[in-house]
């Protein structure tokens, strides 16, 4: 319904201006639709304790419920009865907000908007068409609104060729990241526990991750708080996000406007959960000369201090962002989900800054679990996508281990796509995958292919037998959850040497300084090899180098130490041809079959 009010902008607007008009409006019939129910307990409150000359703010929220009000003595609807004087009322209306849903308005400047509708004589209409709309809280609950404002982003994203993407997160990607951080927190999820905990998010968007988060937190424990932060670059989806938490009676001036990676608006504070979504792929050049100087002059004490990726993709930044951002392990630590591409999984050479922050979430034994989520599950984009959980705050069972888990093949086929979105995870996925990263234990996946070709799937947990074939049937395994050792990503990069030879074939000595009378290499032989973290070098370059190049030798100095994670390589199962008899007998069908057809041609 909202969508159509397009039509009227039609002519007037172009299309990749309508949400300038299309989000303001619908944010504001919300919190009209949202306040209405206690309007006129409100204004009361108002005349009884300015006549005092007390500040009536504080005793109006109360009454309201909520951490925001409006004063004036008009609604919407009382605003479009007075058509001669609509432009000028619907500004007092706006300007009776309490400041915090004022700045909302602001970063949406709606001002420029109304003069402009009002110029272009749609302003009647527009508004009469948005107060036909029902909001309320009782028709249109915080999570499907959230799902209204993310809907009609990506329409207008799609309109003016942007990429919805950059706002907002695939609902279901959300609660799967949610389920994680949270499954290991039995305390927090048990009812009548009036716990208090922080979440935030670097990368908010319309604030769809935090909204999910405390929606499924509140489903299990009604008595839990959970105080929301986030910090969000887009002015117009901050000021979504803004409106969303002013309706959770949330302190909006935990949510920030600004870069996070150049400009940490919340720089004192550490949480106890954290999400993000950073974008994929995108340069930080713009940022460059600020995260470097932070990099450069506080190291380890600032957020970067492990190193910088390359310029092209800034989103292990961000990685780096939320571990500086956890509570301190003594203070009872923290637990975060980040959705990564699969670059920082393998990109950058020992010694690299990629490599090194790997090597310090490693090291630091911080990553808990990586999932691999099924390609085509986002708006923007349908490379493969991967969520990495990690915690200062592991238990016993996980210390020194990462476990791995191959999601990729737990989806549904969309009925329509959404962009690049084709693929959905199902709640029975979501489930799964949560139910493996909590049972913390090797399982494989069972592909059962009965003899007419049907497909069934059964998860066989560590220690279990797999099911058995049917006649004329087959079982494929496949690894589906795997737990390594932090070591065992980690590889020390040796460089070998081979000597110069003069003419005559001899070994070139060096002359001066410490090469003196020693082997001079030739840089043209130069070769380097990786060697398991947890092998000796000079075992592995006496049993693989010294067989094949007798007159090697390893130089220490370049001697480096690397991380990856080749996922794939951990998750790849052989499969062999066919027997060649097979491929035989088909080909002699389908030549028999071409054969009869030119047959029949030539008749």
């Amino acid at each position: 319904m909202i969508w159509q009010v397009a039509d009227l902008l039609r002519g007037d607007f172009k299309p990749a201006e309508y949400g300038r008009v299309i989000l303001p409006f619908t944010v504001l019939r919300r919190l009209d639709a949202v306040l209405a129910p206690t309007r006129a307990k409100v204004l009361k409150e108002k005349e009884k304790w300015e006549s005092k000359g007390i500040d009536a703010m504080p005793f109006m929220e109360k009454a309201a419920g909520l951490k925001f009000v409006n004063t004036s003595d008009f609604t919407l609807k009382g605003v479009l009865g007075d058509p001669d004087n609509l432009t000028q009322n619907l500004s007092a209306y706006i300007n009776a907000f309490s400041p915090a849903a004022r700045d909302i308005f602001d970063h949406f400047r709606f001002t420029e908007q109304t003069d402009r509708l009002a110029k272009a004589n749609l302003l009647y209409l527009v508004l009469e068409k948005f107060i036909s709309f029902d909001l309320s809280d009782k028709t249109v609950d915080n999570h499907q609104m959230g799902q209204v404002f993310e809907e009609l982003i990506r329409k207008f994203s799609e309109a003016s060729n942007e990429t919805a993407g950059e706002h907002f997160t695939p609902r279901e990607v959300i609660r799967l990241m949610v389920n994680l951080i949270f499954a290991e927190d039995d305390s927090l999820l048990t009812p009548g526990n009036a716990a208090v905990r922080t979440i935030y998010d670097p990368t908010a968007g319309t604030g769809g991750m935090l909204s999910v988060a405390e929606e499924f937190l509140l489903d299990h424990n009604p008595d839990a708080r959970l105080t929301m932060f986030g910090q969000e670059l887009n002015p117009e989806s901050y000021a979504i996000c803004k409106a969303d938490m002013l309706i959770r009676n949330q302190d909006v001036s935990n949510i920030r406007l600004g870069n996070t990676l150049s400009d940490d608006e919340l720089a004192d504070h550490k949480f106890d959960y954290m999400l993000s979504n950073p974008p994929f792929g995108v340069e930080w050049k713009k940022v460059e000369k600020a995260v470097r100087a932070e990099h450069e002059k506080l190291g380890y004490d600032g957020r970067f201090g492990p190193g910088l990726p390359r310029i092209s993709d800034g989103s292990m930044l961000f990685l780096l962002h939320l571990v500086h951002k956890m509570r301190p392990a003594k203070d009872g630590g923290a637990r975060f989900g980040i959705v990564l591409n699969g670059s920082p999984l393998f990109t950058g050479a020992a010694g690299s800054g990629e490599s090194e922050i790997r090597r310090f979430v490693l090291e630091e034994d911080l990553v808990e679990a990586i999932i691999a989520l099924p390609t085509d599950m986002f708006f923007n984009t349908g490379i493969a996508t991967y969520v990495w959980v990690l915690t200062n705050r592991k238990p016993k069972n996980r210390k020194g281990k990462v476990q791995l888990i191959d999601a990729s093949s737990f989806w549904q086929k969309m009925r329509k796509s959404l962009g690049s979105k084709r693929k959905e995870m199902g709640e029975d996925d979501i489930t799964l995958v949560t139910r493996l990263f909590r049972d913390a234990q090797e399982a494989r996946l069972a592909t059962i292919t009965a003899a007419d070709g049907t497909q069934t799937r059964e998860v066989v947990m560590k220690g279990a037998e797999p099911p058995e074939a049917s006649e004329g049937g087959k079982v494929r395994l496949a690894p589906l959850s795997r737990i390594f050792r932090n070591e065992e990503f980690g590889y020390q990069t040796i460089t070998v040497e081979r000597p110069q030879r003069g003419e005559d074939g001899n070994i070139v000595l060096g002359q001066r300084g410490k090469a003196k009378g020693k082997p001079m290499p030739d840089s043209s032989l130069r070769d380097t090899e990786n060697v398991p973290l947890d092998e000796d070098i000079h075992t592995y370059f006496k049993r693989e180098v010294l067989p094949h190049a007798p007159d090697a030798w390893i130089d220490e100095d370049k001697t480096k130490i690397g991380y990856e994670i080749p996922f794939n390589r951990y998750f790849y199962v052989f499969e062999p041809p066919r027997p060649l008899t097979e491929i035989d007998a088909d080909l002699k069908e389908v030549t028999a079959k071409i054969m009869a057809m030119l047959e029949e041609l030539s008749v």
